[in-house]
């Protein structure tokens, strides 16, 4: 990796954003420098993973009892595209072998299966063996941009329903007025990505 690379990377990890995005989990960060991410790869995983956050925090206030891993959920948003440092070409053009490639790039790394899947699972939502954690980091990694999804959501409206015992049209409501909320950054989140390049 270049200086020049390095350095993208590290603004990538570290500039505030605009709105400000959190930073990714310390552990995440680090394994992105060691494994010289692409630096847009870092700002795409800054975006999503501040939008799980945000769904995470609605959700504690909404959920409060509700069984949610949010720190898997954090993880997985921020590691899902992971796979992508082996094929960059995914980051400009369509693509999916960087799904099992990042599961096992995790692993190789030492992370657990447990927290690995998600890259393996973020475009995999209609699975039936998904789960909320599965539907929450597939739903950042959609509303980072705001595409709206139908399917995606109408899965995670069943199960919040099911969490919260409340009717799905109740909860259909609150996710929705979130999702919309959440879009509306989505040109700034945008714009963060595209301010880094692929290839440094």
């Amino acid at each position: 990796m270049t200086a020049t690379s390095a350095n993208l990377l590290s603004r990538a990890l570290d500039a505030p954003g605009e709105p400000p995005l959190r930073p990714l989990p310390p552990v995440v960060a680090e394994l992105l420098r060691t494994l010289g991410a692409p630096p847009r790869l870092a700002a795409h995983l800054r975006a999503v993973h501040d939008v799980a956050a945000q769904l995470t925090d609605w959700l504690r206030d909404r959920h409060p009892d509700a069984a949610v891993h949010h720190d898997a959920v954090l993880f997985g948003a921020a590691t899902h595209d992971v796979g992508k440092v082996l094929h960059p070409e995914e980051l400009t053009g369509p693509g999916s072998a960087h799904e099992e490639a990042g599961r096992d790039l995790l692993l190789s790394h030492g992370f657990s299966p447990a927290t690995a899947r998600f890259a393996a699972t973020h475009a995999s939502w209609a699975d039936p063996a998904v789960t909320i954690e599965d539907l929450l980091v597939s739903t950042a990694d959609k509303i980072w941009k705001d595409k709206r999804v139908p399917g995606l959501e109408d899965r995670l409206v069943h199960v919040l329903a099911d969490a919260g015992g409340r009717d799905p049209w109740q909860e259909y409501l609150a996710l929705d007025d979130l999702l919309t909320r959440l879009g509306a950054d989505a040109p700034h989140r945008l714009a963060f990505q595209a301010a880094f390049p692929v290839y440094g």
